[in-house]
């Protein structure tokens, strides 16, 4: 079992900041993740990518977040962070923390998702 625990949404004015944090939570004694992201779903739309990170540190944006919002993680407390500025009405979302995993003991990739926490943002 693995659950990812969030924290760090809320309410804010446009123009304001907001950070996430998202933790990987396991008993396992030996644990690693390959690839943490965030994901958003506002009213009606699908869900998307907001960004990711790999354990070697590739990043990937959405371009409506580029120049906004920074991604990072600790790898050894596999744990992802969101730090979103300069913040929009169309920001306004669930965030969902997604956490990748490749299972060596059964050779295939898992997946983990948070409960999300909601982004809002207002004008």
């Amino acid at each position: 079992q693995v659950q990812l625990v969030e924290s760090g949404g809320g309410l804010v004015q446009a123009g304001g900041s907001l950070r996430l944090s998202c933790a990987a939570l396991t008993s396992r004694i030996i644990f690693s993740i390959s690839t943490m992201g965030w994901y958003r779903q506002a009213p009606g739309k699908q869900r998307e990518l907001v960004a990711d990170i790999t354990s070697t540190g590739g990043i990937n944006y959405a371009d409506s977040v580029k120049g906004r919002f920074t991604i990072s993680r600790d790898n050894a407390k596999n744990t992802v962070y969101l730090q979103m500025n300069s913040l929009k009405p169309e920001d306004t979302a669930v965030y969902y923390c997604r956490a990748d995993r490749f299972d060596q003991a059964f050779g295939v990739p898992r997946t983990y998702w948070s409960q999300g926490t909601q982004v809002t943002v207002s004008s």
